[in-house]
């Protein structure tokens, strides 16, 4: 979808004319207020003395109260038939699009994110509702041949209970989604924990849901910081199963709560995504596809490539391409015609990326563009850096090996292909990996050997609405989203032997 200027004015005027209010939790499909009777507010990410909301600072007395409304509807819900599951959730994705104008000024206002990106991931959500939509159709089993005779034996799958949804704040719209609609798909019901930096979006989603004609008790909201709210709901006793998307330091503490009581968990952690670029016919069409890959949401997304690993024979004219395409790119607010870029999310995400150009300047990395903070104007109402490249960037440097989540983008120098690829393995992360070549031979042997969850060849780290999304080592843990593999995480199979 392109958007015009009036769209983009509309934001402005919208938000001109907001008045913000004060959300509860939403608990049992009522609105109800926290029993700490606390509240805390949020911000606009391109203003940030303008109000957005607040929001209830929650506690564990607030987690149990949704967790057990979670758990009463589930005996309900699970029993629902599939289809029936399925249908509520096209009625879902189609409020989703209906409302798209508005949760897109929601997204781009409490996170950042420009307003072409915002409409984006409104979309990108509808599209992989409609996907979790058809699996309620699809939760498959197996008939078997029996080892005796007069004995029939079979597969089926049965939904694992109450789910702990955790979100991380780069994309508010989409993540949530993509957690609670295939638990609600598989016959699950939910218990979502947004960021505190962006529960804005995550309000009107629980609207939504009612809107659609959800059960009571089916999806739950509960607001407030990770130690009141997010450790008393992975570590409660019903709750089955835990989908987390965040850092890998905090994944790692989730896994073990959670392994102590045998607990389901689907983790989506951090990257570091190289693209390896062995040889082109066009240097303009792959410097697109990486500043695209790179900078999209200001660089504050997981599958973001951060790092070039580029032959030396073609290091010199891809590294003007890139820095061309770079200097096309426009940083400024989201309701503001042609910008591309947008701040980072606040004043913690700016001073942690600007540590790490100091880092790479301190290490001997060269600071071949920006790396600035951008002040000025409109730049003093966010917290704006410029897009910021690195040269004679080696693999030893923190830069290299430590996901930044910001506009970096570093370019390591190889000799050949199979040091490319070696460089691509040296990282603990595996997430996301792009290549970049005309050989055949060379793209499959990459797509075989890179330790990574998922794969592009000759286009950057972009994934699909109906594809397992996932990584491996530090990246990942437990079922892939999004695709058919989901089913491995809300559901439990069972066996099943009949003798007649």
């Amino acid at each position: 979808m392109t958007i015009v200027n009036d769209e983009i004015k509309g934001m402005e005027a919208w938000l001109e004319t907001l008045q913000p209010k004060v959300y509860g939790n939403f608990i049992g499909g009522e609105w109800v207020d926290s029993n700490t009777s606390k509240t805390f507010s949020i911000y606009n990410s391109a203003k940030k003395d303008q109000l957005l909301a607040s929001f209830q600072d929650s506690n564990d007395y607030d987690v149990d109260q949704a967790v057990k409304a979670a758990n009463e509807a589930f005996k309900n819900w699970s029993k629902v038939p599939g289809p029936d599951r399925g249908a509520l959730l096209y009625k879902f994705a189609d409020l989703l699009e209906k409302n798209i104008e508005e949760l897109a000024f929601m997204l781009s206002a409490e996170q950042g994110k420009v307003f072409n990106e915002s409409i984006g991931e409104v979309y990108r959500a509808a599209k992989e509702t409609r996907f979790a939509a058809g699996e309620a159709f699809r939760i498959d089993g197996n008939t078997l041949p029996g080892e005796r005779p007069n004995v029939w034996n079979s597969t089926v799958r049965q939904p694992i209970g109450v789910i702990a949804a955790i979100a991380p704040w780069n994309f508010p719209v989409v993540t949530p989604v993509r957690k609670i609609a295939p638990a609600l798909a598989f016959g699950c019901t939910v218990v979502f924990k947004p960021a505190s930096a962006t529960p804005w979006t995550s309000a009107r989603l629980m609207e939504l849901f009612a809107e659609a004609g959800f059960p009571k008790g089916v999806v739950n909201l509960v607001v407030g910081g990770g130690s009141k709210v997010g450790t008393p709901l992975v570590n409660h006793p019903l709750v089955k199963g835990i989908s987390f998307t965040g850092s890998t330091n905090l994944g790692i503490q989730i896994n073990e709560s959670a392994g102590k009581r045998l607990v389901k968990t689907q983790l989506e952690l951090g990257g570091k995504n190289p693209a390896v670029v062995l040889d082109y016919e066009n240097v303009e069409e792959v410097a697109k596809q990486i500043v695209s890959a790179a900078f999209a949401v200001s660089g504050q997304r997981c599958t973001a490539i951060s790092r070039v690993i580029v032959h030396k024979n073609l290091k010199e004219d891809l590294t003007d391409a890139i820095l061309h395409e770079m200097k096309q790119l426009q940083v400024g607010p989201a309701w503001e015609k042609g910008v591309t870029m947008g701040p980072l999310m606040d004043k913690n995400q700016l001073e942690a990326v600007q540590k790490y150009v100091q880092i790479g300047k301190e290490e001997g990395a060269t600071l071949l563009y920006g790396g600035e903070q951008l002040q000025g104007g409109k730049y003093d109402d966010g917290y704006y850096l410029a897009p910021t490249l690195f040269e004679n960037v080696t693999t030893e440097m923190r830069i290299a090996k430590e996901e930044i989540f910001g506009p970096v983008l570093s370019i390591i120098t190889v000799n050949d292909e199979t040091e490319a690829f070696e460089v691509a393995n040296s990282v603990a992360y595996g997430l996301a990996a792009s290549i970049f070549t005309n050989n055949l031979s060379s793209a499959y042997e990459f797509a075989d050997k890179v330790e990574s969850g998922m794969v592009h060849i000759n286009h950057g780290t972009a994934s699909a609405a109906h594809l397992p999304f996932g990584g491996v080592k530090q990246s990942g843990f437990g079922a892939y989203s999004i695709g058919h593999s989901n089913i491995e995480f809300f559901t439990n199979i069972k066996a099943v032997y009949f003798q007649y």
